[in-house]
């Protein structure tokens, strides 16, 4: 899911690397969201190529920040 993949990425260091290709496609749907920016290999290219995450937007720490509050 890509919420779970915001979550992994959040103490990283930035830029990160990643290469596992659902780590890509969570990656995309988190740059339409707004959530993050990322350089992203078309997916015919996923598997020979490198997506780069350049960072967590305001808005992605934002929802990060929701979901460590929400009663659980």
């Amino acid at each position: 899911m890509p919420m779970d993949f915001l979550w992994r990425i959040e103490d990283q260091a930035f830029p990160l690397t990643v290469t596992d290709p659902v780590d890509i496609r969570n990656a995309a749907v988190l740059v339409a969201a707004g959530l993050v920016e990322a350089e992203l290999p078309n997916e015919s290219d996923a598997s020979e190529r490198p997506g780069v995450v350049l960072c967590i937007t305001p808005l992605g720490r934002a929802a990060l920040k929701r979901m460590r509050d929400k009663p659980a």
